[in-house]
């Protein structure tokens, strides 16, 4: 029997979860979470097999939570389940130390194979995302800029392209304006940028927002 905790804080898709593993032998969800903390609280308590992970949790995110988790727990598989499309933050989480990356559209069927791999310390990624590992791995010297950028960075970087001001960031994050000005001109800096609208372009230009 395959132990699983998921952590999402929306309901109805911890819900649709156990739904789709109700019908599996093998496969039983013996834990929830609505946050990083509870996460780390749950893998202090009780050992599982898989953990199911949402990556836009509020207060600590599933990348910040990855890393905690994985320094705490190294062997225990994490598979991410995600709205973003893998361009955004997949390369990221799987070199973080998760052991797949699905994202919320997937078929379940998808989801049920993805566990029991994971499950095996095996890696899960789609077949797409499998050749943009591939291509990624194969031109290290020719790396995209966004590359250069922390985590934070990034997805400051990421959200200030898709139109969100630097306090609804901040709110969504919970971190101060200041915090997130300060990775705002970090990132434009290292990407070699003036101003917002030349994140916009990038991000599209590089398919980076969905």
């Amino acid at each position: 029997m395959i132990k699983i905790l998921i952590a999402d804080d929306h309901t109805i898709v911890r819900e649709g979860i156990k739904q789709i593993l109700a019908d599996t032998a093998d496969l039983v969800v013996a834990g929830e979470a609505t946050n990083g903390h509870e996460v780390l609280e749950q893998i202090r308590k009780e050992d599982w097999d898989v953990v199911v992970l949402d990556l836009a949790m509020p207060g600590k995110d599933g990348l910040d939570t990855l890393k905690e988790l994985k320094i705490e727990k190294p062997k225990l598989p994490v598979l991410v389940l995600s709205m973003h499309p893998e361009e955004q933050y997949a390369v990221r989480l799987l070199k973080a130390g998760a052991s797949g990356y699905l994202t919320k559209e997937s078929a379940p069927e998808e989801l049920i194979a993805a566990i029991r791999k994971v499950s095996q310390k095996g890696k899960y990624v789609s077949s797409s995302l499998g050749e943009k590992l591939a291509f990624y791995l194969e031109s290290e010297s020719e790396k995209p800029v966004h590359e250069v950028l922390s985590d934070r960075e990034y997805r400051v970087m990421l959200m200030i392209a898709s139109g969100k001001t630097v306090k609804e960031i901040g709110e969504e994050m919970f971190l101060s304006i200041k915090t997130i000005s300060t990775y705002r001109v970090r990132a434009l800096k290292k990407m070699g940028m003036k101003n917002n609208a030349a994140f916009t372009y990038y991000a599209v230009k590089h398919n980076l927002l969905k």
